[in-house]
C-alpha cells in the first residue's frame, strides 16, 4: 500500500535548483535510505515530506491519518521540563486513563459499601481496563526506562532540566522522544550523530523491527547496510531510487555508470563511423552514392542521442604529508586517570590506562558516550592533566589535532582568512587553489565560518589539518558531517599517511578499513584488538560468551555427525547426493564444452570478416587511386583534345565509379 507519493517536484532557493521533477513512492513498511552530497538536497527533501517546507510545484500525497514523526539534524530540543518529565507527557493520554481507572475504583468502593447498584461502572471499568492495556497503560513507565537507558541516559539524567543537556544529549533526547511516539512515518535526519557503537547497535535492531515505515538520510554506510532496503540517491537535482541496501546501491550505480558511459561511447562511434561513410558517398559525385548519403543523413538525424554522462560531482582531494619523521616510540602511557568533579559530585571517568603506541601505527580509541575518549586525547596532546599516572611522548612527535566540535575555526573569519592567518607563507592565490582542492569554489571562499554547514566545516578543518605538515593526527570524531564521497577520499588518504593516527570514531565503516588496532576505553582501563571493527566485534563475543558444556556438547555431536557422513561417503557405492553432484559436474562441462566451440566458431567468423573487410578496403583505395590518375589525364590537352582517348578515358571512370559503389556496398554490409 502507498502511504506517500510524490510527482514532479521542484524547489530552487532563490534561482538556483534544489530538487527537478523529482518523482517517487512510499510503501507501508518501506525502509528509504536517502544518499548524497552535502548540499544536495537530502534535507529539503525531508522538510517537503514533513510538511514544514513547501515545494514550488509537482503533486504531493500522503494517505489519510498518516501520522508522521520527523527527527531534524541536532535537534535542540527546546523544553523546561525535565529529561524524565518530557517522557512521560508523550503519554498522557494512558496517564489521564491511569487516573480515571483509579476514581471508577473509588466510587465502586463506596457505592457497593453503600448497597448501590455498581454493574453500570463496572462495565465502564472493564471497557477502559482494556483500552488501558491496549495502550501499554502497564508497561509505558517500563519503556520509557528502557528507552532512555538504550539512548545513553542513566537514571541520574532522569530529574536533569532539559536546559541544562549538551546539544548532542539533546538530540539524543529528541530520538527517544520519536521513538516513543511510535509514528507511522518516521523521517530521521542523521539519526546516528552523537550515538556511540553500544546505542547504534540498538538503534538499527529497533528500526529492523519497528512496524512503520521509516525514511533517513545517513552518511554512516554501515548503518544503512543494517537497516534499509531502498535507496533514493539525490544527484544534479534529480532522484534515482535503487532496490537494496547501501552495498547493493553502490555496486549497481557503479554498473549503470559503467553502461551509460559504455552506451554512450558505442553510440559515439557509431555515430563517427556513419559520418566517415556520408563523406565518403558524397566525395565521388556519383548520383548513386550521393543517394546513400542523403538516405543515411536523414536515418542519422533520426537516431535518438544519447547524452554524455554527466560529470561526477567533484571529490575533496587530501593528502598529508609530514613535514618531519618521528621517532619509533610515540606515546607511551602509564597507570593514567582522570576523573572530575568534587566529593560527592566526583565522578571517575577512566583509570588504569596504559598506552604504547608506535610510529605508522593507525589506533582508533572508541567506548560508550561519557567515558573520556575526548578527554584522553587533549592530555595525551598536554591540553589536559591526569589526576595521576605519566606520559612519555617520543622525539620529533609533533601533534595535528581535529576537533569534532569544530572549536578551533573562528567563527568571524571568512573561509579564505580562516586558512590565511593560520598558514602566512602561502600566496591568496595558493590558498584559493588549496580551497578549492577542498570544494570550496568561486565567492563561497568569501563566505563566514559562522555561516558553514557542518559537512563545510569539517571540508575546512580537514585542509587545515593537512597544510599543518604533523607527524601524528589526532582526530576526534572526524568523519561526522562528511558525505559519503568526502569520507571515501578520507580514508584513502588516512592509508597512504605514512605518520602516526590516533582517532576517535563511532564510524564502523571507517574502524574496518582504517585502522591496524582498536583500542577499547572502559572506567577500568584500556583494552587492544589487533585489526579492523568486525574482528573486534567477532572477539569481544568471543571472550564474553565463554563455553558451556551444552555448546561443547553441540560441537562434539555435530563432528560426529559430519564424520559419520565423510565415512559413509568413502564407502564402495555412490549415494544419490553424489551421483546428482556427478551429473552436475558433467552437465556443467559440456555447457562449458558448447560455450568454447561457440567462442571459437565467432572469432574464426570475425576474422574472416576482417580479412574480408581489408580486402574491400584495399580494392576501393586502389580503384580511388586510378579514379584520381584518369581525372588527371583527362585534364591534360593533348587527352582531352583526343575524341577516341577522352571517351575511352571516360568509360574507364564511369567503370571504375561503378566498382566503387558496389564495392562500398558490400563494406557497408559487413560493417552492419
Amino acid at each position: 500500500m502507498i502511504i506517500l507519493s510524490a510527482n514532479n517536484i521542484t524547489k530552487t532557493y532563490g534561482i538556483a535548483p534544489i530538487l527537478t521533477n523529482v518523482s517517487f513512492h512510499i510503501n507501508e513498511g518501506d525502509r528509504i535510505g536517502i544518499v548524497g552530497l552535502n548540499g544536495a538536497g537530502k534535507s529539503t527533501l525531508l522538510n517537503i515530506l514533513s510538511g514544514r517546507l513547501a515545494w514550488d510545484s509537482g503533486d504531493f500525497f500522503v494517505s489519510a491519518n498518516t501520522k508522521i514523526g520527523y527527527l531534524r539534524q541536532s535537534d535542540n530540543f527546546e523544553s523546561e521540563k525535565t529529561v524524565y518529565g518530557e517522557m512521560l507527557g508523550i503519554f498522557e493520554e494512558v496517564i489521564e486513563m491511569e487516573r480515571e481507572l483509579e476514581r471508577l475504583s473509588h466510587q465502586i468502593s463506596e457505592e457497593s459499601a453503600q448497597g448501590g447498584d455498581v454493574s453500570k461502572l463496572l462495565h465502564q471499568y472493564d471497557d477502559l481496563t482494556e483500552a488501558f492495556k491496549r495502550k501499554n497503560g502497564y508497561g509505558y513507565k517500563s519503556e520509557i526506562n528502557g528507552i532512555l537507558s538504550s539512548m545513553a541516559f542513566p537514571e541520574e539524567f532522569f530529574q536533569k532540566k532539559i536546559s541544562t543537556l549538551s546539544g548532542g544529549e539533546r538530540t539524543r533526547l529528541a530520538l527517544a522522544s520519536l521513538l516513543l511516539k511510535k509514528p507511522d512515518l518516521l523521517l530521521l535526519d542523521e539519526p546516528t550523530n552523537h550515538l556511540d557503537i553500544g546505542t547504534l547497535k540498538w538503534l538499527e535492531q529497533y528500526l529492523k523491527s519497528y512496524s512503520g515505515t521509516i525514511v533517513l538520510i545517513s552518511h554512516d554506510r554501515y548503518f544503512l547496510d543494517q537497516t534499509v532496503n531502498r535507496i533514493f540517491e539525490i544527484e544534479n537535482h534529480k532522484l534515482v531510487t535503487y532496490e537494496g541496501n547501501y552495498s547493493a546501491y553502490a555496486e549497481k550505480k557503479r554498473l549503470k555508470e559503467a553502461d551509460e558511459i559504455r552506451k554512450y561511447e558505442h553510440q559515439q562511434k557509431e555515430i563517427q563511423r556513419q559520418e566517415e561513410i556520408i563523406r565518403r558517398f558524397k566525395q565521388h559525385g556519383t548520383e548513386k552514392l550521393a543517394k546513400r548519403a542523403q538516405s543515411r543523413e536523414k536515418r542519422l538525424e533520426q537516431i535518438e542521442r544519447i547524452e554524455r554522462p554527466s560529470a561526477q560531482p567533484g571529490k575533496m582531494k587530501i593528502r598529508f604529508k609530514q613535514a618531519y619523521q618521528s621517532g619509533n616510540d610515540v606515546v607511551a602511557v602509564k597507570e593514567l586517570s582522570k576523573s572530575f568533579g568534587r566529593g560527592e559530585q566526583k565522578r571517575q571517568l577512566f583509570q588504569n590506562v596504559e598506552l604504547d603506541i608506535k610510529r605508522g601505527e593507525r589506533v582508533c580509541l572508541v567506548g560508550p558516550n561519557g567515558i573520556g575518549k575526548t578527554t584522553l586525547l587533549k592530555i595525551i596532546m598536554g591540553e589536559a592533566e591526569p589526576d595521576q599516572g605519566h606520559i612519555k611522548l617520543g622525539h620529533n612527535v609533533s601533534f595535528g589535532y581535529y576537533d569534532q566540535e569544530q572549536n578551533l575555526l573562528s567563527a568571524g573569519n571568512t573561509v579564505l582568512d580562516e586558512v590565511h592567518s593560520a598558514y602566512r607563507l602561502y600566496s591568496d592565490t595558493e590558498v584559493r587553489s588549496l580551497l578549492g582542492r577542498f570544494l570550496f569554489k568561486n565567492d563561497t571562499v568569501f563566505q563566514l565560518v559562522s555561516s558553514l554547514s557542518g559537512g563545510e566545516k569539517a571540508r575546512l578543518a580537514l585542509l587545515k589539518l593537512m597544510l599543518s605538515g604533523s607527524n601524528v593526527l589526532v582526530m576526534d570524531e572526524p568523519t561526522n558531517h562528511l558525505d559519503i564521497a568526502s569520507k571515501e577520499v578520507f580514508e584513502d588518504a588516512l592509508a597512504d599517511f605514512p605518520g602516526t593516527i590516533i582517532v576517535v570514531s563511532h564510524d564502523r565503516y571507517f574502524l574496518n578499513k582504517v585502522p591496524t588496532r582498536i583500542l577499547e576505553l572502559s572506567a577500568d582501563g584500556t583494552e587492544n584488538f589487533l585489526g579492523g571493527y568486525d574482528y573486534y566485534m567477532e572477539k569481544k563475543q568471543s571472550l564474553g560468551s565463554g563455553k558451556s558444556y551444552l555448546g561443547e556438547l553441540s560441537q562434539k555431536t555435530g563432528a560426529e555427525s559430519r564424520n559419520a557422513s565423510s565415512q559413509r561417503g568413502s564407502g564402495g557405492f555412490q549415494g544419490s547426493d553424489e551421483l546428482a553432484a556427478n551429473e552436475s559436474t558433467d552437465g556443467k562441462t559440456l555447457s562449458s564444452m558448447e560455450a568454447r566451440r561457440r567462442d571459437k566458431e565467432e572469432q574464426t567468423r570475425l576474422r574472416r570478416l576482417e580479412k574480408e573487410q581489408k580486402r574491400l578496403e584495399e580494392a576501393i583505395a586502389e580503384a580511388e587511386a586510378k579514379i584520381e590518375w584518369i581525372q588527371q589525364e583527362m585534364c591534360r590537352e593533348e587527352i582531352y583534345s583526343d575524341h577516341e582517348k577522352i571517351a575511352s578515358y571516360q568509360s574507364d571512370l564511369n567503370g571504375l565509379r561503378e566498382f566503387v559503389s558496389e564495392t562500398y556496398e558490400a563494406w557497408i554490409l559487413l560493417q552492419e
